[in-house]
Order: C-alpha cells, then sequence, then structure tokens
C-alpha cells in the first residue's frame, strides 16, 4: 500500500485487533513491521473486486530478524496467507484492512527454533509471553 493514495491513511490489522489512523500511525506501522520482517514481500495469488472493495489475495513472506511487538527475534522465516480489503467510500481510498491467521506465523517463527541451542532455551519463553502480550 502506498500513503499517497490515501487522503487520510487508516490501516487495521484485523488478526492482532490493531488500527492504525492517519499519516503517522501506518508509517509507524510500516517501520515496525520493516524492522520485524526486513525482506518482507508479497506474493499475490489473485485480485477480486466489488462496488467498494478491491481484494487482494497474497502470501505475505518474510524472516523474523527484529522484535514483532513483543516478540523477540527468531531468525525463522514466515509464510501466511493474506488477505487484503482495499475499502471505498465514493471512490476513495478509506483505508486498508488486512487479515492472516496469526497462529500459523506464531508457529512457523517459533516452530523452526533448535531447542538443543542453550541460546534458544530463553527464547521460547520471551516469544511465548510476547504472543500471548500481543493476542491479549
Amino acid at each position: 500500500m502506498t500513503l499517497f493514495a490515501f487522503p487520510h491513511p487508516r490501516y487495521g490489522v484485523i488478526a492482532l485487533g490493531v488500527v492504525r489512523d492517519g499519516d503517522e500511525a501506518v508509517r509507524g506501522y510500516y517501520a515496525d513491521s520493516r524492522r520485524a520482517f526486513p525482506d518482507q514481500h508479497h506474493e499475490v495469488i489473485r485480485l477480486r473486486h466489488s462496488d467498494d472493495a478491491v481484494i487482494c489475495g497474497s502470501y505475505l513472506i518474510g524472516t523474523h530478524l527484529g522484535p514483532f511487538g513483543s516478540i523477540p527475534a527468531t531468525g525463522n522465516e514466515s509464510t501466511v496467507r493474506l488477505t487484503a480489503f482495499f475499502v471505498f467510500e465514493d471512490d476513495v481510498l478509506v483505508c486498508e484492512r488486512i487479515y492472516f491467521d496469526v497462529l500459523t506465523m506464531l508457529k512457523q517463527l517459533l516452530g523452526g527454533l533448535d531447542y538443543r541451542k542453550p541460546k534458544n532455551w530463553l527464547l521460547l519463553p520471551k516469544a511465548l509471553r510476547g504472543a500471548r502480550k500481543e493476542l491479549g
């Protein structure tokens, strides 16, 4: 999503129960998500449109190299299915809402850890506490 397309940026991450409202808040979300997954990218599966929205199905792909909210970096890759709704009112883009299965992402981020390595013995409890905090 590009900010210039919005008269007033609004971005909802429904899986996390978070709505970022306004230019500064949306830019902050972008910065945070790119810090967590610096190589983040999407592979578009399909685009659809309705009377008031464009719907994009894609894969969200990235390597967890920085904090994802309260979840410390695990170094693992994640590929999750994502659906983005670009919602319009009177032909004006008013928000983007994204939906994805956060538990699938967490399973990939935590499941790939090698628990034979002592450094991961402390990472797992921190990551689980972080996931609990993020999921409320």
